[in-house]
């Protein structure tokens, strides 16, 4: 684990540690912090544990310096976008670290710095066939274990929060949200696909999933240790990268494509192209939180008002002032209804027996899962893979001869 990853990883848990004591669960904090500090301890590694103590540095004097900021007491709106860019920016650092490690092995130079394995959750299909391999023959893959992690962990955070995971860490989402907004300046109107466009454009995320379902889970069990220690499986993510280092034609249009959908429709690429969503959106159907409304407080239900305000503040058009509860798979618990509501009683991310998640809550619950699951890995020593730099730089010198 490099040190960006660690200092990430212990900043994100030890400022969940603080919200959680700062909000009333005094226990949960203890109990956080014990778990937290044993895992660090066990691992023995000096980053990781020079990386908790600025972390509990850094947090205790953002308290004493912005109270209120770090009590994480803003608007949802402003909670989630602070957490979306403060997740782009880590992303960016691991990405740099990632194509200088990368560089120096394609120079046929051993670099003196480790390679950020969380870049890992960009091999899906391979982390797929590491849980394949993990659940039918008990096989551990050493090559790029922190793909089957961090697939494990967006997949928890779809059981428990829905598609959180997009609405508040995706820093693809994010970069959508961007070029959405950079063509606002220069054509004002927002463009939406008819209905009868619309719903065959989403089922292209579905498509894709089933193909690379196909892919990854349709391996005999009896094939998955061959490739999984096979010379492509060790440098995936290099051949990965090297679509976007050296792009065909195909890649290009494809990528065309992407940013065109973006630029015309806000969360274009979540909606239509994104098989991760599409993953998500299943497993939230049984997420046992949901966008609920209590109609007894809602404006719209009074006969002299038609309040629609949480309808027109989704970004997935999804119909809000009139639901019970929000089943859909394009709900991303961004939060952005609830902030909307002027009847903060009427609208809510909850349980059928009314146990609710505010935004600080649901950021909460996102940072432990997204980071505690990892430190845990990595104490167990499921993390870090064990392809050594001399080997993927032998690799990468033959990469065009090797393929699936």
């Amino acid at each position: 684990m490099t040190f960006i990853e660690s200092i990430t990883l212990m900043l994100a848990l030890m400022y969940s540690v603080s919200l959680l004591y700062t909000s009333g669960k005094k226990l949960g904090a203890a109990a956080a912090t014990i778990i937290v500090i044993s895992a660090t301890f066990a691992t023995l590694y000096w980053p990781l544990l020079l990386a908790l103590v600025l972390a509990v540095v850094i947090i205790t004097g953002f308290h004493k310096i912005r109270p209120e900021a770090a009590q994480a007491n803003q608007r949802p709106n402003t909670l989630r976008v602070v957490c979306q860019h403060a997740m782009a920016l880590s992303f960016f650092f691991v990405t740099i670290q990632y194509v200088v490690h990368t560089a120096l092995l394609t120079a046929q130079i051993s670099p003196n710095f480790l390679r950020p394995d969380v870049t890992d959750a960009f091999l899906p299909i391979a982390a797929a066939i590491e849980i394949k391999a993990i659940v039918s023959l008990g096989f551990w893959d050493q090559t790029h274990p922190a793909g089957a992690v961090m697939l494990f962990t967006v997949l928890i955070t779809g059981i428990i929060c829905k598609r959180a995971f997009c609405g508040w860490i995706c820093p693809l989402g994010l970069a959508g949200e961007y070029i959405y907004n950079w063509r606002l300046k220069f054509i004002k109107k927002s463009y939406l696909a008819p209905i009868w466009l619309d719903w065959p454009f989403r089922m292209i995320k579905y498509l894709l999933l089933a193909f690379f379902t196909f892919i990854s889970l349709g391996m005999h069990p009896a094939n998955i240790p061959y490739y999984l220690n096979g010379n492509y499986h060790k440098i995936a993510d290099v051949k990965t990268a090297w679509l976007f280092v050296a792009p065909g034609t195909i890649t290009l249009v494809v990528l065309g494509i992407m940013l065109f959908m973006a630029a015309w429709r806000k969360r274009a690429f979540c909606r239509y192209f994104c098989p991760y969503g599409a993953l998500l959106g299943l497993v939230s159907f049984i997420s046992i939180f949901k966008i609920r409304r209590e109609k007894s407080h809602c404006l719209n239900e009074r006969g002299d008002m038609n309040c629609d305000k949480c309808t027109r503040a989704c970004p997935s058009n999804i119909i809000i002032h009139t639901a019970t509860q929000i089943r859909t798979d394009e709900c991303q618990a961004c939060m952005r209804c609830v902030s909307a509501c002027p009847k903060k009683e009427a609208l809510g991310f909850k349980t059928r027996n009314g146990w609710h998640l505010s935004s600080k809550q649901l950021m909460t619950v996102i940072f432990i899962i997204m980071f505690g699951i990892p430190l845990l890995a990595f104490a167990s020593g499921f993390w870090h893979s064990q392809t050594s730099n001399e080997i993927r730089i032998q690799l990468i010198q033959m990469m065009d001869y090797i393929s699936y």
